[in-house]
């Protein structure tokens, strides 16, 4: 309570930009306090055996963890893993070193619980984030989400994410090819089977590589929530035919249709994709889609709109193996990823579970998908 009323009085004033760099290095100050690092962790992680989740060769101390996007640098996942992430994947991570939009570039939609950004991929540079994640006392799984950089001509697309998974393959836990942000001209038209095919056989490429050191990588693709359905089971079908080891659902959406922040306003801020709590149907149809084509056969990580436990309950159910969060944790402050961790393990005892892997896709093949409205509707 005390978290949300500074978020409408005071943090709402402060560019959402430098509130979300100063409130980490806020964290990062604390934690270089002799002990306070081992408190926050005994306090604030979880613990309960009944959430532990194996996916993807790893162990996950509980299926949340935080999305792409959050922290875009590889600089952070040590302290979100302090508050209670299972794990975290970073950047958007580019071959080149690049500045992304130009600022402001993140606008908060406070009567949404959204938000709307256009960062285009700012970061420095995959071999920078490669040596980050490789320098970190790592004590959650971290993934590194690769996309295209901006001044790469589009045939050289996918040297282009090779090049980012030649750095990252060797020192993250997963890579996310990231096909789906809408910041990036035509980057979502690398959503096609046949372009997504050619990604993916050029990220395997370097993976292979690294895996005849005795290392291997997942790989997975993120993808639009504003695909068709149609779209939906091409990708779907295509994580079959290649092997992918699962799929993100999904990035933000372009949509504005059905929110509680005057048109005006929205229009204000211009171009841009939208998260947060509106993007919460479409994102589960997207999902249940997913895991009534493809079962069980390629782990689920569901993303978008998850604002507390019942929402990341939810999504379990449908068919999600993990739930990815950022505009939740934004409005529910840095004590939001336990306190959704306490939901969970709640919701595991009252559904008579032994396990929370026990209720993935309990709910699935209601049929819930087809109907499930657009982002932003109401």
């Amino acid at each position: 309570m005390i978290y949300r009323a500074l978020l409408r009085t005071l943090l709402s004033r402060i560019d959402a930009e430098r509130a979300h760099h100063a409130g980490m290095g806020a964290l990062h100050g604390l934690l270089r306090v002799p002990g306070l690092g081992a408190l926050l962790r005994r306090l604030l992680a979880p613990r309960d055996p009944r959430l532990a989740v194996d996916a993807l060769g790893l162990r996950f101390a509980s299926p949340l963890g935080v999305a792409a996007g959050f922290d875009k640098e590889g600089a952070w996942s040590g302290a979100l893993g302090t508050l209670g992430f299972a794990f975290a994947e970073v950047g958007t991570a580019t071959a080149q070193p690049q500045t992304g939009a130009s600022r402001p570039r993140i606008f908060r939609l406070i009567a949404d619980r959204a938000l709307i950004n256009r960062m285009g991929f700012p970061n420095p540079g995959a071999a920078v984030i490669a040596a980050r994640i490789a320098g970190e006392r790592r004590r959650i799984p971290v993934g590194a989400n690769i996309g295209r950089t901006r001044a790469v001509a589009d045939e050289q697309t996918a040297a282009d994410y090779a090049a980012s998974a030649r750095e990252l393959a060797p020192v993250a836990d997963f890579l996310v090819i990231n096909v789906s942000s809408p910041n990036t001209p035509g980057l979502r038209d690398l959503q096609t089977t046949a372009r997504l095919r050619e990604l993916i056989a050029a990220v395997r490429t370097e993976i292979a590589a690294t895996a005849a050191t005795g290392r291997g990588v997942p790989l997975l693709v993120k993808i639009s929530p504003d695909l068709a359905d149609d779209d939906i089971d091409a990708i779907a079908d295509l994580a079959l035919e290649t092997g992918l080891d699962g799929i993100v659902a999904v990035n933000t959406t372009t949509t504005r249709d059905g929110l509680l922040t005057p048109a005006t306003d929205v229009e204000a801020i211009g171009a841009g994709g939208l998260s947060g709590a509106p993007l919460a149907g479409r994102s589960s149809a997207v999902l249940r889609r997913l895991r009534d084509r493809l079962g069980d056969r390629v782990v689920l990580i569901s993303v978008g709109g998850i604002d507390g436990p019942e929402e990341a309950w939810a999504r379990i159910a449908a068919g999600a193996t993990l739930v990815q969060a950022y505009t939740g944790f934004v409005y529910g402050g840095p004590l939001w990823p336990a306190r959704v961790n306490r939901g969970l393990a709640r919701l595991v005892s009252a559904a008579g579970h032994a396990t929370i892997a026990d209720a993935i896709g309990t709910a699935a093949g209601s049929g819930e998908a087809r109907d499930a409205p657009r982002p932003g509707a109401r």
